[in-house]
């Protein structure tokens, strides 16, 4: 009994002195840590590193940036079995617990004890948040203890939902996967809501080992990650015996899911991040969840990657096939599964129908290794890799990536004609061997009707942008034929020379400094011995003839190179960059020598466009810009576009100047007062508006009788442009424009080669124009200029422009200003006893 006593004294002598010890280390320990405790009060306003979504107009994703995928979500968002199913896996008595679950603590001393092994089950939900927000990863006993105190304030500090909403959208889950709402995306290319329960599971059991239990990388282990966190949720009661049953049948579906982009403009979206890298800086750009909208109309940009990518392949099969991308030897055991490929069948009786030959499905073992080459091959501009297999006379069987077989016939074949250069072609294809050969890898696209067609991604380039008149706003943009083939922003970067595309503000100019439409200029030889010029210079038309005396308006819709020359050098080289400079052209660019005339500035589309954009909203100065707003991450507005808009009515009003001193008192300020409305920030005008009237008539006469008359396809009559040609055809545009689009639209090399002899602005560049705005004005009702006041319309003799006389048959109308109105009248023989009377009656409905 004394023994028992004694042991039992001793025994509690020890607890207490182990417990005391216990109490200091601890108290000993916190002391030591609590001040080099990071402060909780950052995690009640946590900003996570979350990447920069890029939308159109309507809300269309087209790009994200950040090298971290997480959607950040509120408790409240998340499924209820989701957050079940991280509690089985992870922390089963979290909502219990303090931060620090004994119990676990207690289990994990145990397995030390016995095993000498740090084990599992001692860290919460809480405990990770910890290690998560404020502490490395390195598995030390101090920064265990440092864990457990940090566990402790953030409880102290938070709600359990606060707690769990941090570790559901900050834990890593693999695959630059962080927090679950991206993990769903990333796994199963679904949202939370749409998950099985098996998938739950198989999401809630990563945060243990992301890399460990990567349903991607290792599905055999990941399910049985997955079934351990079933069995769990069963145990808990979280899920039924049925639903635990079937879901542990399931075969895992898990695959990487790429970002799903709801609109292609990858161009657009790379200038976006480029303007907010400068504006906030690489870092704070791309992690703090910045959502940029765009002024992208999402039809008109699709419309626009169609127009690009079908003119550039219709330039490429008009100037021949330059051959597969690659070759490689095919295995001879699966040459040995094809038929044998006969020689043409030369003598087979004419129109008698040509043998089909139809592959049977092949052995995947057979065809892996060409599908993997395939794979390793990007799709570009659409245009897919795949392996001719086998040849017939007038037909070709190819393998496409994902193993399907498919035969493209003659009628996708016979284009292929050998390129030689971009004026000559081989001769007409007469059999399939002669363009192509087992082993070959092609592009291949498929035709409206499905059928294939061979293809190469072609060499030539392309632009297409498209503005809104009223205020400049980028409403579709395409920089190149594929962005991730050449990043090259040829809108915004390719410096051109714009050739005759620039004649419109050079006989603005002109029509500024005292011509009329109707003035006679020579279209004859000449030669300039320019001081601006190296050489004596000896312009001529394109078409290398002459046409004498011609009417001004003529010469801008037949595009005579002359007839411009000699405008710009009567009107003084000074005053037409003077006057061309306000249509936003940069001075310093534009040359001071009479090739100007020509179009030899070096000009981007965008400056282009933006310079037709105020001959298409009535000569008014706008700018173009392409960002709309800037969200943070929260929602809020921090930028919102303010463009210079067209407004009509308050020039007439004289209500361009506001009535506040924005210096003092910024408009952003009045939005806090529901009755104060900020004043309209509104367009400069930089061309009278009867210039305008004038030029524009001209530009649609292009388009009726000139160099765009392809346009007539559309069977509009308030269409109007102009196309424009370098020298050796290194260049080709056309530009053009109604009341609600203006578009411009370029083709050429980048190293500056010739396109072909007779690839011009109209066949080249006009198709594309074409192409796009034929859709983009479908069931849009057209709009006709109204001839603005102080304008005149009068018959005029087309020979001299000179007023008509009397009862001339071949009179024509033209539109002046009263004081260029013409004096003298045509001398015709049918009048002649009566030369004063002259028909000058005034048509003000006339439009052009």
């Amino acid at each position: 009994m004394k023994f028992f006593l004694k042991f039992l004294r001793v025994s509690l002598i020890g607890l207490f002195t182990a417990f005391t010890l216990g109490v200091i280390v601890t108290a000993g320990a916190y002391l030591y840590i609590a001040p080099k405790l990071p402060s909780i009060e950052v995690l009640k306003d946590i900003q996570l590193q979350t990447p920069l979504r890029v939308h159109a107009h309507d809300g269309a994703l087209i790009a994200e940036f950040g090298e971290k995928k997480r959607t950040p979500l509120k408790y409240s968002n998340v499924p209820d079995l989701m957050i079940k199913a991280v509690l089985a896996a992870e922390d089963d008595r979290f909502w219990v617990h303090p931060g620090v679950d004994y119990q676990g603590i207690l289990r994990a001393t145990v397995h030390l004890l016995k095993t000498g092994k740090k084990g599992q089950g001692g860290s919460t939900i809480t405990m990770q948040v910890a290690r998560n927000f404020f502490l490395s990863r390195e598995k030390t006993y101090l920064r265990k203890v440092s864990e457990i105190f940090l566990a402790l304030k953030i409880e102290q500090a938070l709600t359990k939902q606060d707690i769990l909403e941090l570790y559901l959208n900050k834990i890593y889950l693999g695959r630059r996967a962080y927090g679950f709402a991206a993990a769903s995306q990333v796994y199963y290319g679904k949202n939370l809501q749409d998950l099985r329960v098996d998938q739950i599971a198989m999401i809630a059991g990563l945060p243990k080992a992301p890399s460990r239990y990567n349903p991607v990388a290792n599905s055999r282990r990941a399910t049985i990650r997955r079934n351990y966190v079933l069995g769990r949720m069963h145990e808990l009661n979280f899920i039924d015996t049925a639903t635990f049953e079937k879901s542990l049948e399931i075969t895992d579906d898990a695959r990487q899911h790429r970002l799903k982009l709801e609109l292609q403009a990858a161009y657009v979206a790379e200038m976006v991040r480029a303007e907010l890298v400068q504006r906030y800086g690489k870092e704070e750009a791309t992690t703090s969840g910045f959502r940029v909208t765009t002024t992208l109309d999402t039809r008109l940009q699709r419309y626009a990657n169609q127009a690009l990518n079908k003119t550039l392949l219709e330039y490429d099969r008009r100037h021949g096939y330059r051959g597969a991308e690659a070759h490689i030897d095919l295995d001879p055991a699966l040459l040995a599964r094809l038929p044998a490929t006969e020689a043409p069948l030369i003598n087979r009786p004419k129109d008698s129908p040509i043998p089909k030959v139809i592959i049977d499905d092949l052995d995947d073992e057979l065809t892996a290794p060409l599908r993997e080459v395939l794979n390793d091959m990007p799709i570009t501009g659409g245009l897919a890799p795949a392996i001719v297999l086998h040849l017939e006379e007038k037909a070709v069987t190819v393998m496409s990536g994902n193993g399907m077989l498919q035969r493209i016939e003659w009628q996708g074949l016979k284009w292929a004609r050998r390129y030689i250069s971009e004026n000559r072609r081989g001769p007409k294809l007469k059999y399939a061997a002669d363009v192509l050969k087992q082993g070959d890898i092609i592009r291949i696209s498929k035709k409206q009707d499905g059928s294939l067609r061979l293809v190469q991604i072609p060499n030539v380039e392309g632009a297409l942008v498209t503005l809104r008149p009223e205020d400049g706003a980028v409403r579709a943009l395409v920089g190149g034929f594929d962005f991730y083939q050449s990043k090259f922003n040829r809108v915004t970067q390719a410096y051109r020379q714009p050739g005759s595309n620039f004649k419109p503000f050079i006989y603005s100019a002109a029509l500024e400094n005292g011509f009329t439409a109707a003035s006679i200029i020579n279209d004859a030889p000449v030669v300039f011995d320019d001081p601006g010029l190296e050489n004596t210079w000896r312009p001529e038309n394109y078409s290398g003839k002459f046409f004498g005396p011609t009417r001004l308006r003529v010469g801008l819709t037949k595009s005579r190179n002359l007839i411009s020359i000699r405008l710009l050098r009567a009107m003084g080289i000074k005053t037409a960059i003077n006057y061309v400079k306000d249509f936003g052209f940069d001075e310093t660019r534009l040359p001071r020598n009479l090739s100007l005339a020509l179009g030899s500035a070096s000009l981007t589309p965008l400056e282009l466009v933006s310079g037709y954009a105020v001959l298409a909203n009535g000569g008014y100065r706008v700018m173009p810009h392409f960002i709309e707003k800037i969200e943070d991450s929260h929602g809020n507005v921090i930028y919102q576009a303010n463009p210079a808009i067209v407004c009509k009515e308050c020039e007439k009003q004289e209500l361009t100047k506001v009535s506040i001193d924005t210096a003092t008192t910024p408009i952003i300020d009045a939005a806090n007062d529901v009755n104060t409305e900020p004043a309209i920030n509104t367009a400069p005008r930089v061309m009278e508006e009867k210039n305008n009237f004038i030029v524009r008539s001209i530009l649609k006469d292009v388009i009726r009788l000139g160099t765009g008359r392809k346009a007539l396809s559309m069977g509009r009559r308030d269409i109007a442009g102009k196309t424009g040609t370098t020298n050796d055809q290194k260049d080709a545009w056309f530009s053009g424009f109604s009341s609600q689009l203006v578009t411009t639209a370029w083709v050429g090399f980048d190293k500056h080669k010739p396109l072909g002899s007779r690839e011009t602005g109209a066949s080249a560049a006009l198709p594309m124009w074409i192409a796009f705005m034929s859709k983009a004005l479908k069931g849009v009702s057209e709009q006709q200029q109204q001839m603005p006041q102080g304008l005149v319309t009068v018959k005029i003799d087309p020979e001299t422009g000179f007023l008509a006389a009397q009862g001339q048959a071949d009179a024509i109308f033209e539109t002046f200003r009263p004081a260029f109105v013409p004096r003298e009248t045509a001398q015709k023989k049918n009048n002649l006893n009566n030369p004063e009377n002259t028909d000058t009656a005034v048509e003000p409905d006339q439009i052009f």
